[in-house]
């Protein structure tokens, strides 16, 4: 076996995902890419950052077979819609990181895109709703007016981002090396857990 060299975080919006991202890359001294893979998709594809951060997991419009025809081809897609594009550069983006250096990766398909390497652990978190709400109302410092159903639209938004961009079922055990529950188990223990299971590989 390959030792793990990169590691995905999917997540459930408010699960603490991001947190648990940096902290591993943090805690194994390797980037972390979230806000900064937002930043090189901005610079290649000459997008504001705020459309990719809106568009970048949860655009509606994706089809499978245009983007695996548009990577096939080589080419950018330039026939496609600007979200499906924005998908196509995203890919490429993050085939080159895993490729360039160990790293911890957060959202955007990249346990998809990365699926066929060895030396990639893919981990998915999720937590209960009011977990979730708490933890959201703490980071934004203001209440969505029905936090539940702006957790759920967030949630079913990726669902779909991913399902069409992949044809996988989002959330589904079986697309992950490890599933963890921050509400039941804590952020920081979710971090030592992530890094026991990348060390024991």
């Amino acid at each position: 076996m390959n030792p793990v060299r990169i590691i995905t975080i999917s997540r459930e919006f408010g699960s603490g995902g991001r947190t648990v991202g940096r902290e591993v890359a943090e805690r194994l001294g390797v980037p972390c890419y979230d806000k900064e893979l937002v930043a090189k998709i901005a610079r290649e594809s000459g997008l504001a950052e705020e459309f990719i951060k809106e568009n970048g997991e949860y655009a509606e419009s994706a089809n499978a077979f245009l983007f695996n025809w548009a990577l096939a081809a080589g080419a950018g897609g330039g026939s496609l819609p600007v979200s499906d594009r924005l998908y196509v550069i995203q890919h490429n983006l993050i085939r080159d990181l895993a490729e360039k250096e160990p790293c911890v990766i957060v959202g955007r398909c990249a346990d998809y895109i990365l699926r066929e390497r060895s030396d990639c652990m893919n981990v998915f978190l999720h937590a209960d709703m009011q977990f979730r709400i708490d933890r959201i109302l703490r980071q934004y410092g203001e209440a969505p007016e029905k936090p539940e159903k702006f957790l759920l639209d967030r949630d079913a938004k990726r669902r779909t981002y991913y399902r069409h961009y992949t044809g996988r079922q989002w959330g589904v055990v079986q697309n992950y090396h490890l599933t963890l529950n921050t509400a039941f188990l804590g952020i920081e223990r979710c971090v030592d857990m992530v890094l026991e299971a990348a060390r024991t590989h």
